[in-house]
């Protein structure tokens, strides 16, 4: 709540406080206002009547307040309420009748008027909010209530027309414990004596306050010498687990909490176990800790407090207080009192908090110092300077020092967490030492720099043994000139006494002794001593900012004075937090980015609780598959056995419990095959029989399932009983008809309430004979509910609403959305002055627009194409303690950083609007879905059923995915998403992208037979797409890729009824040739490209484009050549196309007989002649489906059109492990093959004969191309109306990349 809430509370909360009526348990009595003056001090006053006895509230005694001699912010007031009680609130009121008040304040509670602590609102914010006038009384109720005895108050801002004015009052009420203080060597030992006793609970609660930070707190042992230690180690506490007492007890870590625990302030500590389940709670923390099953049945049985049982060397006494330790609401410190024969007392116990006087001060910033004069010392040429500190920077200043007879001047630094000594004089360094090291832990370091006849000593820790101490013997002397100035030094000094080269310190420091006289810093706040400036005395303000962390899903976190800092790193979250998952939820949404099948890590929840999970999606079919794999997937044998009874097999999935539950959750629809083959071996028996096989499925063990694959959930039926064509008719599985031949029940379980399966029990094995095996398949699921889940908001003032988001410290909100609209709120919540609204605000920008306390803030994104395209657009934003981002698309993410230490709890109260606003202004017209709050899905669809101006769903996805349907593949719509139709491309796949490829043999030889109409008015997608044999073609589109070392060869043949034809081959040059025979009494006219070498074994792609009398070519990326015919243009009665060996003469002209009958030796891929797809066709539709497709001899479908091999066998993959930018590319790793030498030898063979060939044919070759011109200027007659086709020039460039080349 932030401070201007309270001012509106105000009234309500005077009257309740003033009152006191609101029960028995109401803790709200005027604390203040009957004190004596001697319980009021202050840092000055400006007169006898502005002393600050007159500050009680609603008074108008002496000058109507108190008010300081002057108004800066070391100034303060102190009230002494007697003994220590319980505060719940406070309240401020300027001075009466003037023009003083307080706009803002700091608080303090202590216990003896030293060591005070800050009170800070959300574990942050520092500063209250003060009064805008003399005379209204602004009450802060403190979020939790503080014992204190002192309470003292900062002024940190006034009204700047007057001074600081100050009238106050404390509520609360008296408050009572038993204390003890345990000094190190002493204990409290509570035994139980009623027998031995079950209870359901053990519960041991009690606060301290530690001098040290380090010692056993307690230790809870049981039966066996089975027990439970509290233990202090470096200021946090350890729940530890130890075990049977011996000469050296063990101990096993089982949790840690809390932070910085030895500041001499209470704590609270609660431990309660139940069974094997125990809470720990530290401050406000609690961490839930699983226990052994020994604990079962454990109990307490013995209760040592302040020291182990028996000594550890390990382990330290505590020294300290101790307040209220209870045992099952057991007070010992009572019994102790009574001399209770239970509780037995060790050492010196005194029942009273002894508290030691240590003044720590605290550097919060750049313009904090202290400046200290040097001290004289009996001994001349000596010099100690000695002082402890504690700090999380890596860097700072500690120690400045002029050096007598102008020697230089000294520095004592921090620097990469190690201590260092630097003279200097003039810029020339006389001495570098260094100590220490990880000094940032925030943890108290003892210090001290000592010189003493002319051997300067520096020692961090007095620890000699690991680097703490430096020696060194300078030069020259080392004396104190004048003032020594600690962690930093005046910001206007114009004698340059002192000057900082180094980071500032920011930290605090304490114990502080100038030649072995300890300082009293009290006369330092009191000014009586030294000079300072922006310090807090008498109190170390520290803060673990890591503790509790605010680093989400493992993020490792570390921290400086004023910040922290989260490394995500393997952790599978980005963001300042760690909160966002940088892997996808689905195979699905991974499919709608372009990815094709492959190993991903998907993480079900998003930014939830939930792991992510490797799992493979399969893309090739239609739907996208999701598989998470088992322990067992592969057709496993049982063996009959006499001794065995029945068979237990258990599977264990690579997802986590609660992963296979939501996966299963949030798909469409999952199966998971099981089968059973059996010989003698009996299934289920009969529906009315007992069945002797049976397996456990679901959610965590499973529950007992006697049905089969195939069948229903309760039937006792395999899937032949279903289908009724079971061996036996009197039995509903084939094993049950027990065989003696081999026979199988199979089918898939597609009911998602008994899925996984989790484990098999096999009965019918142990007979003489019997012989059986089993196969549980993988768990596939295909379908995102969350990823589809939309809405269509068809009328500006139409919205769904939600319950109210709780995002208090991390809130992560994602959709997509597509409109045509120029502007509109996407989602708005409200709080009383919190809220968060993310909007389209212009065509081209997105804003997100927050407030938890500290203003009106925005992030935003503006997008260079317009957003009102009708296409899906993915927003992301995400708030936390840290920043605020918003992505939009692919776009660079917009961040603004949370005002140091701000307000950082968001508080919503009121409705979750999407799609508009409680104003029903500005709302939103068009499609959102896949809205996620903090990984949650919201129901939209559920939801807009039931809401007018709202509809479900929202077609239309063509448009936003459609170019992911490549190499002529056309985007058919589907209710929850697109299918890529590849009927009219030569290519397959998801988004037809393979690549089909076959080998070719000498002997194999594929004729396509062109029979059925083509129509060229009309785009058909429906495979295959024909040619009436009498119709005359003005234009060709041909394209195909071709791996190969045989020269000549025959690549591509299409012939014509008229004797006409299209040839395309490699010439005994090993250059590409095109023929064109458009006329029966002419030769046939040939082209050939520049393109040379292309029988080398290699990929290379051809495309051609005729267009009448003008043709061109190009091959692989190289220029495309342009040709122009002499015949009329037209190609007439096409017949048929044929690759690979021509078998028939009759269908190939006499000139390129002898070279048809060769045949084709190598690999040709996605082969495309117009529409037509005869390779395709060929590989992919089943034999006998299309009769005009005619194979002979061997066809092998290989990847051998791929351009990451060379060699078309070994593109196989496997996976790895996460890509940890979460680019969401699938986890491949291509297997090499073993043939590295050979193609070596080849490769230098290839490249002599190469070389020969060239020198000849240079010599040789004068004959000029047939009409060869100029690369053709114009692209737009390629594509004139006489030109069929789709003309898509980028289509073919995944394959007419240079390809790679390897040699292995």
């Amino acid at each position: 709540m932030d401070a201007d809430s309270v001012w509106i509370l105000v009234p309500v909360l005077l009257v309740s406080f003033s009152s006191g009526t609101l029960g028995e348990d109401v803790c709200d009595s005027a604390l203040v206002s009957n004190l004596p003056a001697s319980a009021f001090c202050s840092s000055s006053q400006l007169s006898s009547s502005h002393a600050p006895v007159f500050a009680k509230l609603n008074r108008r005694d002496g000058a109507g307040g108190w008010s300081p001699l002057t108004s800066d912010t070391y100034q303060w007031l102190e009230v002494d309420l007697g003994q220590r009680t319980k505060i719940t609130a406070v309240a401020t009121q300027g001075r009466y009748g003037s023009s003083d008040w307080l706009t803002s304040y700091l608080l303090m509670f202590s216990d003896t008027g030293h060591n005070w602590k800050q009170y800070r609102l959300e574990d942050s914010i520092g500063s209250l909010t003060g009064n805008s006038n003399a005379d209204s009384v602004v009450l802060y109720k403190l979020q939790q209530s503080t014992i204190a005895r002192f309470l003292r108050l900062l002024p940190l801002g006034w009204n700047p027309s007057g001074r600081i004015g100050l009238r106050l009052e404390t509520y609360g009420c008296p408050y009572t414990s038993e204390v003890m203080s345990l000094d190190g060597s002493s204990s409290l030992v509570y035994r139980w004596s009623g027998g031995p006793r079950r209870v359901s609970r053990e519960v041991v609660s009690l606060k301290f306050k530690s001098l040290r930070n380090g010692g056993a707190l307690l230790h809870a042992e049981g039966p066996s010498g089975l027990g439970l230690s509290l233990e202090l180690e470096g200021g946090k506490m350890l729940l530890l687990l130890r075990e049977a007492w011996t000469s050296f007890p063990g101990s096993h870590h089982l949790a840690s909490l809390g932070s910085l625990l030895d500041d001499q302030q209470w704590h609270l500590v609660n431990i309660e176990c139940h069974s094997t389940r125990c809470n720990l709670t530290v401050d406000k923390h609690t961490e839930t800790v699983a226990l052994p099953p020994a604990f079962d049945h454990w109990h307490i049985q013995q209760l040592s407090v302040g020291a182990l049982p028996k000594p550890d060397p390990a382990s330290k006494k505590f020294q300290g207080c101790l307040e209220n330790p209870t045992y099952n609401d057991q007070n010992l410190i009572e019994l102790a009192r009574r001399s209770n024969r239970q509780v037995t007392l060790t050492g010196n116990v005194t029942f009273a908090c002894t508290e030691l006087l240590s003044v720590a001060i605290t550097f919060p910033g750049p313009r904090s110092f202290l400046q200290l004069p040097g001290a004289t010392t009996s001994v001349p040429g000596v010099v100690s300077v000695a002082f402890q500190f504690r700090t999380w920077n890596e860097a700072g200043l500690l120690l400045t020092l002029e050096l007598a007879r102008q020697v230089g001047v000294l520095w004592l630094y921090l620097s990469e967490a190690r201590l260092r000594l630097h003279v200097e004089k003039a810029g020339r360094v006389l001495l570098e030492i260094t100590a220490g090291s990880g000094l940032n832990d925030g943890q108290w370091h003892s210090v001290e720099l000592k010189s003493r006849r002319g051997h300067l000593t520096i020692s961090v820790d007095k620890d000699e043994d690991d680097g703490g101490v430096a020696h060194s013997n300078p030069l020259f002397p080392v004396a104190i000139e004048k003032n020594l100035f600690f962690g930093g030094c005046p910001m206007e000094d114009g004698k340059q006494e002192c000057s900082n080269p180094f980071n500032t310190f920011q930290g605090c420091i304490r114990q502080l002794s100038l030649d072995q006289q300890q300082v009293d810093l009290i006369l330092v706040q009191q000014q009586k001593l030294g000079n300072y400036s922006d310090l807090l005395i008498d109190m170390c303000g520290i803060i673990d900012r890591c503790s509790p962390s605010r680093c989400e899903h493992n993020g490792r976190c570390s921290q400086s004075w004023t910040h922290f800092h989260c490394n995500c790193s393997d952790s599978g979250y980005s963001g300042a937090t760690c909160h966002s998952s940088v892997y996808e939820q689905s195979c699905e949404a991974y499919k709608h980015n372009g990815n094709t099948s492959g190993y991903f890590y998907v993480d079900v929840d998003g930014s939830g609780p939930l792991k992510p999970q490797l799992v493979y999606c399969n893309m090739t079919e239609e739907n996208t598959w999701m598989e998470i794999h088992h322990n067992n997937t592969e057709l496993t044998t049982v063996r009959s056995s006499s001794a065995e009874h029945q068979h237990l097999v258990q599977l264990d999935y690579t997802a986590s419990e609660e992963q296979l539950s939501a996966i299963i959750s949030q798909s469409d629809h999952c199966e998971q095959e099981l089968s059973y083959h059996c010989r003698k071996s009996r299934l289920l028996n009969t529906p009315e029989g007992s069945p002797f096989s049976w397996w456990l499925g679901g959610a965590g063990p499973g529950q007992r399932q006697n049905y089969w694959g195939g069948a229903q959930p309760g039937s006792q039926q395999c899937a032949c009983g279903l289908q009724g064509d079971c061996l036996d008719p009197q039995h509903y599985c084939n094993c049950d008809a027990d065989s003696a031949e081999w026979t199988e029940d199979s089918g898939l379980l597609s009911h998602k309430e008994s899925l996984p399966v989790r484990s098999l029990v096999l009965g019918d094995i142990q007979r003489p004979g019997s012989e059986a095996a089993y196969r549980v398949g993988p768990l596939r699921c295909h379908g995102d509910k969350n990823f589809w889940n939309a809405a269509f908001f068809d009328k500006e003032k139409s919205y769904l609403h939600f319950p109210t988001f709780h995002g208090e410290l991390s809130a992560e909100i994602s959709f997509m959305f597509k409109t045509t609209a120029p502007f509109g709120v996407f989602l708005e919540n409200l709080g009383i002055r919190d809220f968060i609204r993310i909007e389209m605000s212009s065509p081209t920008q997105v804003v997100f627009s927050f407030d938890v306390g500290n203003g009106p803030l925005e992030v935003h994104v503006e997008s260079s194409n317009p957003l009102n395209d009708d296409r899906w657009h993915r927003v992301r934003v995400e708030r936390n303690v840290k920043e605020a981002s918003l992505r939009l698309d692919a776009l660079p993410a917009a961040t603004l950083e949370a005002p140091a230490d701000g307000h950082v709890h968001l508080q919503l109260n009121s409705q979750l609007f999407i799609g508009g606003t409680a104003s029903r202004q500005k709302g939103f017209r068009g499609c959102i879905r896949a809205l996620q709050l903090n990984g949650a899905t919201l129901d939209l669809e559920e939801r807009a059923r039931i809401t007018p101006g709202v509809g479900p769903g929202c077609p239309g996805h063509c448009g936003s995915y459609g170019l992911l349907c490549r190499n002529h593949g056309r985007c058919l719509e589907r209710n929850n998403g697109f299918h890529c139709d590849c009927g009219p491309s030569a290519y397959a796949g998801v988004f037809c992208h393979t690549e089909v490829s076959a080998i070719f043999k000498p002997t194999t030889s594929v004729r396509y037979t062109f029979k059925e109409p083509y129509e060229w008015s009309r785009n058909i997608s429906t495979p295959p797409s024909s040619i009436l044999s009498d119709v005359s073609l003005r234009a060709e589109n041909v394209s195909l890729s071709f791996r190969t070392s045989q020269s000549p060869a025959l690549l591509l043949y299409v012939s014509s009824y008229q004797r006409e034809y299209l040839a395309l081959l490699i010439n005994k040059h090993n250059k590409l040739e095109v023929r064109y025979k458009l006329h029966s009494s002419r030769e046939a006219e040939v082209l050939r490209s520049r393109a040379k070498n292309l029988a080398d074994g290699r990929l290379h792609t051809v495309t051609i484009r005729r267009t009448k009398d003008l043709v061109s070519l190009q091959v692989d990326q190289n220029t495309r050549e342009a040709f122009n015919l002499t015949s009329d243009g037209e190609f007439n009665a096409v017949k048929s196309l044929l690759l690979g060996r021509i078998n028939d003469p009759n269908d190939v002209d006499p000139d390129l007989a002898r070279l048809a009958s060769l045949g084709f030796s190598g690999c040709l891929s996605v082969v495309r002649f117009n529409t037509v797809s005869p390779l395709k066709d060929a590989l992919l539709q089943p034999p006998g489906t299309i009769p005009h497709v005619v194979i002979s001899g061997p066809l092998l479908r290989s990847n051998c059109g791929s351009t990451t091999s060379t060699n078309p066998h070994a593109a196989h993959n496997t996976p790895h492990q996460s890509d940890p930018s979460g680019s969401g590319q699938p986890l491949v790793n291509a297997i090499r093959t073993d043939s590295a030498l050979i193609g070596g030898v080849i490769a230098v063979v290839i490249f002599v004969m190469a070389a020969g060939l060239a020198v000849t044919a240079k010599l040789l070759y004068r004959r000029k191309e047939t009409y060869r011109n100029q690369e053709v200027k114009d692209g737009n007659r390629e594509d004139s109306q006489d030109f069929p086709f789709n003309h898509q020039t980028d289509s073919q460039n995944a394959t007419g990349q240079n390809p790679k080349e390897y040699f292995i």
